[in-house]
This record gives structure tokens, sequence and C-alpha cells, in this order.
């Protein structure tokens, strides 16, 4: 079943405009029907909006409820269990990748102090002038 413009919009809680102007650059693709308004699929659309957390959450109950219906009690403990676990896993490897960047910005840190305390010696070479003194005679005769 392919959106026209007016449903995509409701499915991504953008505006018809932005969907429209997202088509005509080519960040997502549609055809026109035989009417002229556009038919667009909704993968497609959805590869670029995310769909509402309403229509998101309406289906994926209407799924839930359709599967439970067929699963005995022992069964639905079985399959939330594993959907725990799964969210669970999910949750580690971001904490994971989380810590693998706090390691990363503290070496990044570290590393731009010990490059900032060697330069401030060298500046401080540079800005100090330590030529000896020559008097103005000297200057002038040399």
């Amino acid at each position: 079943m392919k959106y026209t413009l007016s449903e995509a919009a409701k499915a991504t809680g953008k505006n018809k405009t932005t969907i429209q102007r997202a088509i005509k650059s080519g960040k997502i693709s549609a055809a026109k029907g035989n009417s002229g308004s556009y038919e667009i699929d909704p993968s497609e659309l959805h590869r670029v909006f995310p769909p509402t957390a309403t229509q998101h959450d309406a289906q994926h109950e209407q799924s839930n409820v359709a599967r439970q219906d067929n699963l005995t009690p022992t069964n639905r403990n079985l399959d939330r269990i594993l959907e725990l676990e799964k969210e669970l896993a999910v949750a580690r490897e971001r904490a994971n990748g989380l810590e693998a960047q706090k390691e990363q910005m503290t070496d990044t840190i570290n590393d731009l102090r010990k490059r900032l305390d060697s330069s401030e010696g060298r500046v401080t070479a540079l800005l100090s002038d330590n030529r000896p003194k020559r008097s103005f005679f000297s200057r002038l005769l040399n």
C-alpha cells in the first residue's frame, strides 16, 4: 500500500510541503499516479522520515495483540524474557560504546594538555628578547 502525499505527512508527523520538497530534491523517490498525485512507498518514506510514535506504537501493539492471542501464558512469558534480554544486550552494547568514547575523549584531552604545556615555553621564548643590549653608538658605527 503506497502513501499519498497527505497520508505520508500524517504517517511521519511532517508537513506536506516538507515531504514534497524531499521528493523534489531526490531524498525520497516517488512516482506520480494517474491522477497526478504522488505514490510514495512506505519503506522509502520511513528511510528518511521515521514514523510518528503513535503510528509506530499502534502498529506494534496490533502485531503484539495478534501474536499473543495465539500463545499460551508460558510462551508469552518466554517471549517477554527474550525481548528483555535483547533490550539488555542493546543497552550493554551502547554502554560499552559510550565507555570507549569516554576513554577516547580523555586521551584527546590529555594529549591537548601536553601540547599546551609544551607550547607555553616556546611562546615565552619567542616573546622575550634575549639579545644583548647595544648602545646607540655601537649600532650606528657597525
